[in-house]
């Protein structure tokens, strides 16, 4: 009885839930899917495939995020593209002084699910209209659609996070707003067939991740916070000498 249970387990273990927002892309294929069956049988195995590659592509895995103090990780899935200290976009209101930017590009065939790099509050939040140029190319940052967003740390830190719609990826959404209070790998957007998100870290924050990386959104460490590093080591000292914590 535990065996067969275990291997139960084992196979529904394969099965990666679909996120919610995929719903009505994955009913829609399957329903043309049908009505191309009854068509032509070969148009029917095409639509079956499509099928198929839209439940994949909405996949949404539960991840496991790193819980010390100060990290920042990884936003979404994808490759680690670049990694270069440039003025952050207007949108942002960060000042023109130079940030670190971590760019991951999503192909098609990563989880499309944005997920906090931080913990925090959201402090702003701002739609940008633009091109479709390929992600992976740098004025992407600059001229393609996205969304901009601002998580401020408990510490006051602000981390710039930029979600890039890509060639084939016309539709950002996000699940949160301004004000909002989000954890460390907390889902806060999906961006739909291919794209990039872009990372802007505060002075002095120290890089752990390298450009061809392979980085996993929620999980991967991107790069640590020194200010909340500080915090987390300096602790208050009582009457008794005694520190607390």
């Amino acid at each position: 009885m535990n065996d067969r249970h275990s291997l139960l387990d084992s196979i529904l273990g394969a099965f990666v839930p679909i996120h919610s927002d995929g719903y009505k892309f994955v009913f829609g294929a399957a329903l043309a899917t049908l009505l191309l069956f009854a068509v032509a049988s070969p148009l029917g195995w095409l639509g079956a495939i499509a099928t198929a590659y839209c439940a994949y592509f909405f996949r949404d895995p539960e991840r496991v995020t790193p819980a010390r103090v100060g990290l920042v990780t990884s936003a979404a899935d994808g490759k680690v593209a670049a990694v270069t200290d440039v003025a952050a976009p207007n949108e942002l209101q960060l000042g023109r002084e130079k940030l670190t930017r971590l760019s991951v590009f999503l192909s098609i065939f990563d989880v499309h699910i944005v997920r906090a790099p931080v913990a925090g509050r959201i402090v702003r939040s701002h739609y940008v209209p633009g091109a479709f140029f390929n992600a992976e190319l740098d004025k992407a940052s600059e001229e393609n659609e996205r969304r901009a967003l601002v998580i401020e740390t408990e510490t006051g830190e602000k981390i710039g996070l930029v979600l890039i719609a890509g060639l084939i990826a016309r539709r950002i959404v996000t699940f949160v707003d301004e004000g909002t209070s989000v954890a460390r790998g907390e889902r806060i957007g999906l961006i739909r067939f291919g794209s990039r998100v872009d990372v802007y870290l505060p002075e002095g924050a120290r890089i752990l991740a390298e450009i061809g990386q392979t980085a996993i959104g929620g999980e991967t460490m991107l790069a640590e916070l020194v200010r909340s590093e500080e915090a987390r080591q300096v602790r208050p000292v009582t009457e008794s000498g005694v520190t607390e914590g």
